[in-house]
């Protein structure tokens, strides 16, 4: 009996270990496992890549009109794949030589469009004029600047900005330059056409004015409505301190700029600087004052018989701007006041003339897409010292998007020499494109 038992004992005994040996061997080990499930994720990029490469070769031939080599054996079916969006070819496409059938969209086809083009916008500028004026009479409706831009990054080291102005007298490159921001000492270099950095009105755009005219300080002292604006090198660098923000511009440019300046030598350039400080006074409020100067040589007038091209024109300048904009409220409420004085001073064969300007503007934000704002003028003629005009004006701003702006202006103007003027302007623009922001 104790020997059977014995046997049996040691017959289970064997079976147990059997069985245990069966178990083991029909689960796979963890390294195992990983390797399965590596296998299939290289499985799963050469189907990937079988897919992208065929719809290229298929769009290439479709580019060229060649045969399309011979497709690949179709990658298994897969989830991410069935995922991917599609875009079904126009019928009639096959015709004309382009691809058949539903093909395969990857990546953003904005993105790779930009590699190669730079960001187009245009900017729409309609005013229409009711009123009466006779010693500066406008038309009563004008598309009275169409601006396109074309701003795109150079290399690594360069930008470049185009600014093309199409009015009914024609096109002209309002500005064209190029960037190089990372000049050593943190310098910033400009090279090309550019407005002069002389005061805040005369080196912005048309549609970046918070009225539909500009200012009489600027038509009369400084360039009217195309301001001054040539050929040139600008370099810019901050003065570090632990007050305020402080820039320092300084310009050279080739010495043109109509009825300002003129270059009748190639040595007649003019110069310009200028010293900006910016302080947050509180969190809601911040002031930004400028000061700037610009030197060239005197253009001559209508009939000068004695015009000396030695004589210079002096241009001293000093803005200043409030903003207000409370955190909670910022998208309902806000004020911007601004103001700019210019004096100018104008060498003559009779002798100098002493001209001097100013305007005082606020913009008050009362709801969350309208303005309201006003503005008083006061400028002397630029080769008449005895002659002052003046103007006082009220506007109303509506924002019916970030793309569009109605703007009405009344404006009253006592000239010097006639009669007064008044006038309802109405200013409609209108955006389309990337374009980009402006310097704040």
């Amino acid at each position: 009996m104790r020997t059977a038992r014995a046997a049996c004992a040691g017959v289970s005994f064997c079976l147990c270990m059997g069985l245990a040996a069966s178990a083991r061997a029909q689960q796979p080990p963890a390294d195992a496992a990983a390797a399965q499930a590596l296998r299939a994720e290289i499985d799963q990029l050469r189907s990937d890549f079988t897919a992208r490469l065929a719809a290229l070769e298929t769009k290439l031939a479709a580019m060229t009109g060649e045969t399309p080599p011979a497709a690949l054996p179709p990658p298994p079916p897969a989830a991410a794949q069935a995922a991917q969006p599609t875009v079904t070819v126009p019928p009639g496409a096959e015709g004309a030589g382009g691809p058949s059938g539903s093909l395969p969209v990857y990546g953003n086809a904005s993105a790779a469009s930009k590699i190669f083009n730079p960001d187009i916008a245009v900017i729409g500028n309609f005013v229409g004029v009711g009123g009466r004026n006779d010693v500066r009479p406008e038309q009563s409706l004008a598309l009275r600047e169409a601006e396109a831009s074309f701003q795109a990054v150079v290399d690594p080291y360069a930008r470049a900005d185009f600014f093309m102005a199409f009015a009914e007298q024609g096109v002209e490159v309002e500005e064209g330059f190029v960037t190089f921001p990372t000049l050593p000492g943190g310098l910033l270099l400009k090279v090309g056409k550019m407005r002069a950095g002389f005061g805040k009105v005369n080196t912005s755009h048309t549609h970046q004015m918070p009225w539909p005219d500009r200012p009489l300080v600027t038509e009369n002292l400084v360039g009217g409505e195309e301001g001054i604006a040539d050929a040139g090198v600008s370099v810019a660098g901050l003065i570090p301190n632990r007050w305020l923000f402080l820039e320092a511009t300084g310009q050279v440019y080739r010495g043109d700029a109509d009825g300002i300046f003129a270059a009748t030598r190639r040595g007649d350039l003019s110069y310009a600087g200028r010293l900006r400080g910016y302080h947050d006074i509180t969190e809601s409020t911040n002031v930004d004052l400028g000061g700037s100067v610009m030197v060239g040589h005197t253009a001559p007038v209508e009939f000068e018989a004695d015009f000396d091209p030695s004589h210079t024109t002096t241009l001293y300048g000093f803005d200043a701007t409030v903003r207000w904009r409370p955190l909670q409220r910022s998208i309902y409420r806000s004020f911007i006041g601004r103001s700019e004085v210019v004096w100018s001073r104008r060498e003559r064969s009779a002798g100098r003339i002493d001209s001097s300007g100013f305007y005082v503007s606020g913009d008050y934000q009362f709801a969350r897409r309208w303005f309201a704002g006003g503005r008083l003028d006061q400028s002397d003629r630029l080769d008449e010292d005895d002659l002052r005009d003046k103007s006082y004006s009220a506007l109303v701003t509506f924002w019916p998007s970030e793309f569009s702006q109605l703007r009405g202006q009344y404006r009253r103007t006592n000239y010097a020499d006639g009669p007064a003027a008044n006038e309802f302007l109405f200013q409609l623009q209108f955006s389309i494109g990337a374009h980009g922001a402006h310097p704040f």
